[in-house]
């Protein structure tokens, strides 16, 4: 059979323009590739010089801290240092801190303005620090004053296009900072870090409380584990094929993929799911918060925890985080908390935290002593109007709980406000007002 010349210039000429089509739409998507990674390397170069800063006036904050005379002052500063470390923090969340080992330096942020605010108020108090909290305070400047230096010296780097590690690379798409000697000198150098005990929400204490929950489980191997992990995220095991273990108080197994798109970690005590995140870019909202909250509620009945009461949420780039409280004997625990991030787009389940849960749930009883809500209610400020009531145990700053009575009160002008009344002694413990708009339902 012959060819003829007609239908073989034919097929030439179509074999061109396929490959020519091929051809603009490789180029399409390497310039796509190239556009995601200067985007990238700005979003990183941008964070690490905003934490450089952030992490100066920390230092700064800090110094004038040891030098401060009286409680006035003391105060000033320790508001800054709050608002200067919270930033740190939300700047911190931009970079890939599981891959960068920013572990020590997220504690760092997170203790060192609540510290400040705790030898504050002791202070207010008419109480003095002792030798050991100034040295404590002594201890918190040195380390922002290495964090600072060592931001620095990796932004010049990332500057200068010597350290930045973008998706391509040998390392299979992980986003994440180069292999930097200066961050991992400075995560080593908290071996001596100071064990701070105060009246706080990061006090060692409190982050190293162990789980009365775990305590009574079976310990689960390996594999249960991650049996519990594919099931709950609804994924095979090719797609985790990495583990490693997470000790401390909550010892757990981690499993995770290649590029830091999907994490999840299990209690080796009881095989409890204790965190997963999917990481992924949520385009679009097209369920209504209801909906969301209601996926929500759907996902912890699959995981047996029927006892959850949604109580606040906040949508953020398509993502809605709910919280949930603990409910026994008509009564809401606000120290169970867990939390859930559902994806807008679709209502799938992207984020969940158990941790808060799974360390401070255990039974608990009203107890001897409580006072009427009668009397309780005496204690609200006549400018409020009452509403509902309820009994509920809150958290204190120290890691202790409270059972109060809950009133949800509303202002002359329409703001709605809860009290929080002890329910033993009548003193009012909290005043929280909610804030309600299309992003959500929050408490301030």
């Amino acid at each position: 059979m012959t060819v003829s010349k007609r239908f073989a210039a034919r097929a030439i000429a179509l074999t061109v323009a396929v490959v020519a089509v091929l051809g603009v739409k490789a180029g399409i998507y390497h310039s796509k590739a190239k556009d995601y990674e200067e985007s990238l390397k700005y979003s990183y170069t941008s964070a690490i010089e905003d934490l450089s800063q952030s992490a100066d006036s920390i230092n700064s904050t800090l110094e004038k801290e040891l030098y401060a005379g009286t409680p006035l002052m003391h105060s000033k500063l320790s508001a800054q240092l709050m608002n200067y470390a919270s930033n740190a923090k939300a700047t911190l969340t931009q970079l890939p801190i599981e891959s960068m080992g920013l572990s020590n330096t997220y504690k760092f942020l997170s203790q060192v303005g609540s510290f400040s605010q705790a030898m504050s108020e002791k202070l207010a108090r008419g109480e003095k620090l002792t030798d050991d909290e100034y040295k404590n305070l002594k201890a918190l400047h040195d380390y922002s004053q290495s964090l600072s230096d060592t931001l620095w010296e990796l932004n010049d780097r990332v500057n200068s296009g010597q350290t930045l590690i973008l998706p391509d690379d040998e390392k299979k798409g992980a986003e994440l900072i180069g292999d930097s000697s200066e961050i991992k000198d400075y995560e080593n150098s908290f071996e001596n870090y100071p064990k701070l005990i105060y009246d706080g929400p990061f006090s060692d204490n409190i982050l190293e409380k162990e789980s009365s929950l775990l305590k009574s489980l079976p310990e689960v191997d390996e594999d249960t584990a991650k049996q519990k992990c594919i099931m709950t995220l609804g994924i095979n095991a090719k797609d985790i094929p990495n583990t490693s273990t997470e000790s401390g108080k909550m010892p757990s197994y981690r499993f995770y993929d290649d590029n830091g798109g999907v994490c999840c970690a299990i209690t080796k005590q009881g095989g409890l799911v204790s965190y997963f995140l999917k990481s992924r870019r949520v385009n679009s909202t097209d369920i209504t918060n209801d909906q969301a909250i209601g996926y929500a509620e759907k996902f912890l009945e699959t995981l047996g925890m029927v006892d959850m009461e949604s109580t606040y949420y906040e949508v953020y780039d398509n993502v809605c985080t709910i919280n949930f409280a603990c409910v026994k004997n008509d009564i809401i625990m606000y120290t169970d908390l867990v939390k859930v991030q559902v994806d807008m787009s679709d209502g799938g389940i992207i984020g969940y935290d158990a941790r808060g849960y799974i360390v401070n749930h255990r039974e608990r009883e009203k107890g001897n002593g409580v006072i009427s809500p009668m009397r309780a209610a005496k204690e609200i400020s006549p400018v409020l109007e009452q509403g509902s009531h309820r009994l509920c145990f809150i958290p204190t700053q120290g890691g202790r709980e409270v059972l109060c009575y809950e009133f949800e009160c509303t202002s002359d002008s329409g703001r709605k406000v809860l009290v929080y009344i002890n329910a033993k002694t009548a003193a009012e413990e909290q005043i929280l007002m909610i804030t309600e708009n299309s992003s959500g339902v929050l408490t301030i």
